[in-house]
């Protein structure tokens, strides 16, 4: 089974905050509302996006990276995992 942080819950939370805010931008879509209020509600929404992610990623750098140097595989193989999350940050 994998691994589940303390962050996880909270990822998931945000997560589901942005689904109901990106429900409502669809529907602000669907009514004709002025473009700069749909835009902003946009940004709004890949902000919590983003920092969704970060939180994600800096949970697994801390826990499983970190916690993966210190049971002993390789650091060659733990920068490899590194550099493919990195890439999504």
């Amino acid at each position: 089974m994998p691994s589940v942080h303390s962050s996880h819950a909270d990822v998931v939370k945000r997560l589901k905050r942005v689904e109901g805010h990106l429900r409502t931008v669809i529907t602000m879509i669907e009514d004709a509302r002025p473009c700069p209020e749909v835009a902003q509600q946009l940004a709004a929404v890949e902000a919590a996006i983003h920092k969704a992610k970060q939180t994600f990623i800096r949970d697994h750098v801390d826990h499983c990276l970190d916690g993966s140097l210190k049971k002993g595989p390789s650091a060659a193989a733990v920068l490899a995992e590194f550099k493919e999350i990195a890439k999504y940050l």
